[in-house]
């Protein structure tokens, strides 16, 4: 007996509606109404002849045979996005955060291009978890306090320096020299990486120095530009700030210590062998290593000493 035909605007329908747990979401992600997709999935469920999903006051949870067929669609849809990957390599997809992008990769993007004219890279600003599939992504570059997605390629780039960085007339003007001179300096955080400095005094052995955050800024980048200005002193990576360092936006008073992250550069499986990736990535490798053994200044390069 042939199978019936497979309805896949309804499957699709439902195994988003499970992976977000909404019809909403699962509306605006499909760019359809919310009552597109009920619907759908009242067809599925009248074809299957058995219920999918448990209609809850705010929220949609499948029934067992439901989540069993959700995970089944998941690994199917999955496969389908890398046979078409493979058969038409459309653009690189590279996903960072804000901050390596502005601060890092696009001042040097420009050399890959001159390089590459060929290849059109376009940029993912996201710096957690990722589905390589789904948000097609190539190449990923993350902290190594994110784990990488089961198969996916993981390419050593730097062991991160960190390191107290400020405009240098505030540097100046407090007299930072030595560890004990940052009390008397307005501390600078970020909600992205709430325990910087005390990685930063756990890591000279200096713990016993109470620092309290006066200020702390949402992202990265808005940390970096406030301290260029003036406005207090700040725990950045050295790969962050070295350009600003370099133009003498900022300094780094007690120079840069290995800290306890790495970065790392994750490849999807399914684009590994595409010349395209191996030149990006071969690419990212180079200048990660380059900018790890150059020199940002006598200020910058000095760790301070115990």
């Amino acid at each position: 007996m042939p199978l019936p035909r497979l309805p896949l605007n309804a499957l699709r329908a439902f195994e988003t509606t499970v992976r977000l747990g909404s019809m909403s979401a699962a509306a605006a992600e499909l760019g359809v109404t919310h009552g597109a997709v009920s619907r759908h999935i009242r067809e599925l469920e009248a074809q299957l002849g058995l219920p999918l999903l448990l209609r809850l006051p705010k929220s949609v949870t499948p029934t067992p045979a439901g989540s069993q067929l959700a995970v089944n669609l998941g690994q199917a849809f999955e496969l389908m996005h890398q046979g078409v990957a493979r058969l038409a390599p459309g653009p690189l997809t590279l996903s960072c955060s804000a901050t390596i992008a502005m601060n890092w990769l696009i001042p040097r993007l420009r050399t890959f291009k001159r390089d590459n004219p060929a290849i059109e890279v376009r940029l993912n600003i996201n710096y957690g978890a990722v589905d390589f599939v789904r948000d097609e992504v190539s190449l990923a570059i993350r902290s190594s306090t994110y784990r990488a997605p089961e198969d996916v390629i993981v390419r050593p780039l730097l062991h991160e320096d960190i390191g107290p960085i400020c405009h240098p007339d505030y540097a100046d003007r407090l007299e930072l020299h030595k560890p004990e001179d940052l009390t008397r300096a307005r501390i600078l955080g970020t909600a992205t990486r709430t325990d910087a400095w005390s990685e930063w005094l756990a890591v000279i052995g200096r713990s016993d120095l109470n620092l309290q955050v006066h200020e702390s800024y949402e992202h990265h980048y808005l940390l970096i530009q406030a301290a260029s200005y003036g406005l207090g002193i700040a725990i950045a990576p050295r790969i962050l700030v070295a350009d600003e360092i370099e133009r003498g936006h900022l300094v780094a008073p007690l120079g840069f210590v290995p800290g306890t992250r790495e970065l790392n550069l994750w490849i999807a499986p399914h684009v590994r062998s595409r010349e395209d990736v191996r030149r990006l990535s071969g690419w990212i490798q180079d200048e990660m290593a380059r900018h790890a053994t150059a020199g940002t200044g006598a200020a910058a390069e000095t760790a301070y000493a115990q």
